[in-house]
């Protein structure tokens, strides 16, 4: 048998088995010394992250950067949560007004919980799910409306739960030439897939037979109307202090590369008008002598890859001008335009360029793989994951499942009876422990950077198109100019010994069952 145990020196794990050769005999150890784990969990509290520290994918030197490009939402400006709401309030009402959807669906309302980014929708199976690095689907994560599907039935749909390459989206996360899956990577994504959950969990309540394509679609651009239609835009400039958050000190973090002597810039899809009225209240009136090109309605991420549009000039009331653009101004507002007009007419080229945004697909993809700009993502929900992660219970609970992982790879080469009912009897734990790890960050999803073991496949997005990430522009603020980020060097497989081979080998050596100790 195998039993959890605490005594004066901490936490164990003790294993009672019967050893060859005698009916009397029993094997005991306990194999995880219990003062060591009563001291590792300490150990690990005590070299917490830092929440507001930035996190390097690749080896910059901010001494190399003379050019600072920025997003606008989410980057610059963040906003509160009665945004969401606002967006999903919105859409729902675009859908029953000009869709023509029941009015019963008003009875749904948006839950901030729900939902995380990154996570993956079926369009012709109307299913939310979480899908790791490998396409693998996470189960337990699949949602039909509000429900969880059975992992069974998500094993018979998909024929495992894999999910083949050419299902899913293109290179931006849309689903679009055929391909059935579409990634959800905006953060003004998540109102949109609990609005498709809630109607869809309407309709299945109901038993109202409906096409998931035409649903899909309908929601799809009942949120983009939202945007374009400026439902969003002048409900935020009517009521700016609920909606802007005003605690990211963004402007602390322009004057501190102004007075660095660092060229700035600025390209956003908003329109002009909000930009301004946004970057008054959280920088101030002369926020634009701050920046040396300021371009609005950029159409990212086609600006970047369409050559065709010249840039239009903004006067102060918010007037195109038909002018020719020789040169971009400093203190002059640009519109449309593209990243070639862009870069002949600033000479702004290569890793001396750094650019931040949230969008890993379009704010950042290109820039990296075609452009050679050096790139930061702009995550805010890593500042709450980060001070999950630093709690002694979620500790706690990451080391004895590190510890089971471990004890299962070491001792499943015993194939007798009683070992393999001990191994049966730590895979139902390993499964509990790992649920009970997804429920720290979100009840349904869980993390946003892992599924059970794996990376996510947004972090695999992030990893590849970000130069280094963190919560918020802030975050520059506890870093000199010349600063170098150093990726950290993670063990390869075929490398060094793992963290969870450092509890069975070494100091934390777990015998296996013959090397134990007979005792008559």
């Amino acid at each position: 048998n195998t039993n959890i145990f605490n005594d004066d020196c901490g936490v164990g794990l003790r294993v009672m088995a019967r050893c060859k050769g005698s009916p009397f005999s029993v094997c005991c150890y306990n194999f995880f010394p219990s003062p060591l784990f009563a001291e590792l969990v300490p150990s690990i509290m005590s070299n917490m992250l830092n929440p507001d520290a930035i996190f390097s994918n690749n080896e910059m030197s901010l001494s190399d950067i003379e050019i600072y490009g920025f997003d606008y939402d989410y980057t610059l400006v963040f906003y509160s949560k009665h945004l969401h709401t606002l967006i999903f309030n919105a859409a729902r009402d675009l859908l029953i007004n000009e869709h023509r959807y029941p009015a019963e669906i008003r009875k749904y309302d948006y839950d901030p919980n729900f939902a995380i980014r990154g996570l993956h929708y079926d369009v012709h199976r109307a299913l939310l799910m979480k899908i790791d690095a490998f396409h693998y689907i996470q189960l337990g994560t699949v949602y039909r409306g509000l429900s969880v599907v059975p992992d069974e039935e998500v094993i018979a749909m998909y024929d495992g739960s894999h999910v083949p390459l050419e299902q899913m989206s293109d290179f931006y996360g849309k689903s679009s030439q055929g391909n059935t899956m579409k990634q959800f990577m905006d953060i003004f994504s998540l109102p949109e897939m609990t609005l498709l959950s809630c109607v869809n969990e309407y309709f299945l309540k109901n038993n109202i037979d409906y096409e998931p394509v035409h649903l899909y679609k309908d929601v799809k651009d009942s949120i983009r109307d939202v945007h374009i239609k400026g439902i969003m835009y002048r409900a935020i400039e009517a009521d700016i202090e609920k909606y802007i958050c005003y605690a990211e000190q963004t402007r602390a973090v322009l004057a501190k590369l102004a007075d660095h002597g660092k060229k700035m810039f600025l390209i956003t899809n908003s329109p002009s008008s909000f930009v301004d009225k946004g970057m008054r209240f959280i920088v101030g009136k002369d926020w634009r002598d701050l920046f040396d090109v300021v371009i609005v309605q950029a159409d990212k991420p086609n600006f970047f890859n369409d050559k065709r549009r010249p840039f239009r000039k903004v006067n102060e009331r918010g007037v195109l001008l038909w002018d020719k653009i020789h040169k971009l101004q400093k203190g002059q507002i640009y519109k449309q335009g593209n990243l070639y007009e862009f870069l002949k007419l600033t000479g702004w080229r290569g890793s001396k360029v750094l650019y931040f945004g949230d969008h890993i697909y379009s704010d950042l993809a290109d820039l990296t793989l075609k452009h050679g700009w050096r790139t930061g993502a702009i995550i805010p929900e890593l500042r709450s994951e980060i001070k999950i992660m630093n709690t002694e219970k979620y500790i706690q609970t990451m080391t004895w499942l590190q510890t089971l992982t471990g004890l299962l790879e070491h001792m499943q080469v015993h194939r007798d009876p009683d070992s393999q009912m001990i191994l049966e009897e730590w895979k139902k734990e390993r499964k509990e422990m790992r649920e009970m790890n997804r429920n720290f960050f979100n009840a349904q999803f869980g993390s946003l950077f892992r599924t059970d073991e794996n990376p996510t496949y947004f972090l695999r997005r992030l990893s590849r198109f970000a130069d280094i990430y963190m919560a918020s522009l802030s975050c520059l603020l506890n870093y000199e100019p010349d600063y170098t980020f150093y990726p950290r060097r993670t063990p390869l497989q075929h490398e060094l010994p793992g963290w969870s081979d450092q509890l069975c080998t070494g100091t934390f050596r777990i015998p296996f069952l013959q090397e134990t100790v007979q005792v008559k």
